[in-house]
């Protein structure tokens, strides 16, 4: 893959994790306060582990990319969640800091792009392909999340469709 590909390859993936940006913010703020720490078993995690999960890992993989290396502290991880209260904080951290770093991942150049990442030494491939990599992780703990709605008592956004409990 050459610079101008990975450039054109980024601008696809950016955009596709960019339409998916509305639903992953309702489904996040569907998931109610009084009810977060609903799991469906006891190996899963709470609705408010997969929430601040999901709003802190897509802008980890989005810095991860950015830097061209993926490392891993879990305290800082901890650290990012333990910054919300409420699913509010959540989804308000998530509208404002994912559109701006998206930007950013649009200004890498194509040399940065193209250049072999290592992903904890698992696999390596171009650094563009992480974006994908990034969206697929998004979009499976937004399923997880959407799937445990209805049984805590919320009602399921459109995410790719009507959801029954759409209105209208």
């Amino acid at each position: 893959m050459n610079a101008d590909q990975g450039k054109a390859a980024a601008e696809t993936l950016v955009d596709l994790w960019e339409r998916e940006f509305p639903a992953t913010c309702q489904v996040l703020a569907a998931v109610k306060d009084d009810s977060r720490t609903y799991k469906p078993d006891a190996k899963s995690r709470t609705a408010w582990e997969l929430a601040t999960h999901l709003a802190t890992a897509d802008i980890w993989f989005i810095d991860s990319i950015l830097n061209g290396k993926f490392e891993w502290n879990p305290d800082a991880a901890k650290q990012a969640e333990s910054r919300f209260t409420n699913i509010s904080d959540v989804v308000d951290f998530y509208k404002k800091t994912f559109p701006e770093k998206l930007k950013q991942l649009r200004g890498l150049s194509g040399e940065n792009l193209t250049a072999p990442v290592s992903f904890f030494g698992m696999m390596e491939m171009p650094n563009v392909k992480y974006i994908g990599f990034a969206n697929n992780h998004s979009i499976h703990h937004r399923g997880q999340l959407a799937a445990y709605l209805r049984a805590m008592g919320s009602k399921v956004p459109n995410i790719y469709g009507p959801s029954a409990d759409a209105e209208g």
